[in-house]
């Protein structure tokens, strides 16, 4: 069987990679044709384009990459064309994906979808086009199989694969490069230049009213040291590279941007407070567009609020260190570690891989 796979981001790509090394296991014919990166690489699939060439973010940047994007949106279904494979499956990355999709139906290949689009947070409007033009689709979020139900299209929840990928991170020993004696709290203010500049001042406000604590900034791959450096100045604050799995297993507490890492620091029993602070305008066009109570993961997939949310005015010095003094010295940390056992059951265990894998084949009719 011929796979086409199209990851557009570097957590795409690991996903996708667990998927390819599942589907070996299953089908010992397998061809795999990939736009992703190394992880998928590795795996043996041959890759057309890395995601690095493809990561476009926000508005402006969009626009001003532009006849870039149609262009690889035209070399793809060319690409698609040429190789005629006998399945296209996509990973989120909605924009680029959903017009792939679209093109895959008019020349009757098979079209499946792991990892939904958030579209439950906005654009619910794509729900109708995802019908159309995608045969079956993976979720990975509980909540999403009920909304999907709403629209009249039967979805398959599989269970969240970042359970696998910190459960076999968990398992091992690693090392961590920070030398210090203290409790460390870790500070995880994202990856793009705009919300770090945001959020890092604010959290490097606590600093000064924790002595007796390490504090240590996951600093994102695409950033410079000196980038960093402007905000830490001469804080006794230290900084990891590629580090931030090693740097969640051995902290205390977390202060996170909102996104994937809250998620992944709750799954590593690491109480958190989640941090957003955006431009006024942008929050006040977001706060329009998106459906949801909650913006960390955690409390979404809970549907309650588990993780304190601090969220732009909100987010200050006061209200922080109130907040992280309750994680550190009371009964908010005991109770929130007990949600954190109650969420990893709510994900539907591990193994998502392994059985989305097992769906794909069963949907292909393959036999060995």
């Amino acid at each position: 069987m011929k796979y086409y796979i199209i990851a557009g981001e570097a957590s795409g790509d690991l996903h996708a990679s667990n998927l390819i090394k599942e589907l070996k296991v299953l089908d010992t014919n397998a061809q795999f044709r990939c736009w992703g990166g190394d992880l998928m690489t590795a795996q043996g699939a041959d890759l057309v384009k890395h995601y690095r060439d493809l990561a476009f973010m926000g508005f402006t940047e969009v626009l001003m990459n532009l006849p870039t994007i149609l262009n690889n949106i035209k070399f793809c279904k060319k690409d698609i064309l040429e190789h005629k494979p006998d399945v296209l499956i996509l990973v989120d990355y909605p924009g680029f994906n959903l017009r792939i999709a679209e093109y895959a139906k008019t020349i009757g290949i098979k079209v499946f979808y792991y990892i939904s689009p958030q579209i439950w947070a906005w654009k619910q409007s794509r729900v109708h086009k995802i019908k159309k033009v995608v045969d079956k689709m993976f979720v990975i979020l509980p909540f999403e199989k009920e909304f999907y139900q709403r629209f009249n299209y039967n979805v398959d929840f599989v269970g969240h694969p970042l359970l696998d990928a910190v459960e076999n991170y968990a398992g091992q020993s690693n090392h961590l490069s920070v030398q210090t004696n203290k409790p460390i709290i870790a500070l995880l203010p994202g990856s793009r230049k705009q919300e770090i500049t945001s959020m890092l001042p604010i959290m490097l406000s606590m600093v000064k009213h924790y002595k007796n604590y390490q504090f240590v900034i996951a600093a994102a791959p695409s950033q410079k040291k000196e980038f960093y450096q402007t905000f830490i100045g001469d804080l006794d604050v230290q900084l990891v590279f590629g580090e931030t799995y090693q740097l969640l297993q051995k902290s205390e507490a977390a202060l996170v941007t909102s996104g994937t890492a809250t998620l992944e620091t709750a799954l590593f029993g690491i109480p958190e407070v989640v941090c957003y602070k955006g431009g006024a305008i942008s929050y006040a066009i977001a706060k329009q567009l998106v459906k949801v109570k909650y913006i960390s993961l955690v409390n979404l997939i809970m549907d309650e609020e588990i993780v304190k949310e601090l969220i732009q005015n909100e987010l200050n010095e006061n209200n922080l260190k109130i907040e992280l003094d309750k994680l550190l010295n009371t009964q908010s940390r005991i109770k929130m570690l007990a949600q954190y056992t109650k969420l990893k059951m709510k994900l539907g265990g591990s193994g998502a891989s392994g059985k989305t894998a097992e769906l794909m084949i069963s949907y292909l009719n393959i036999k060995n």
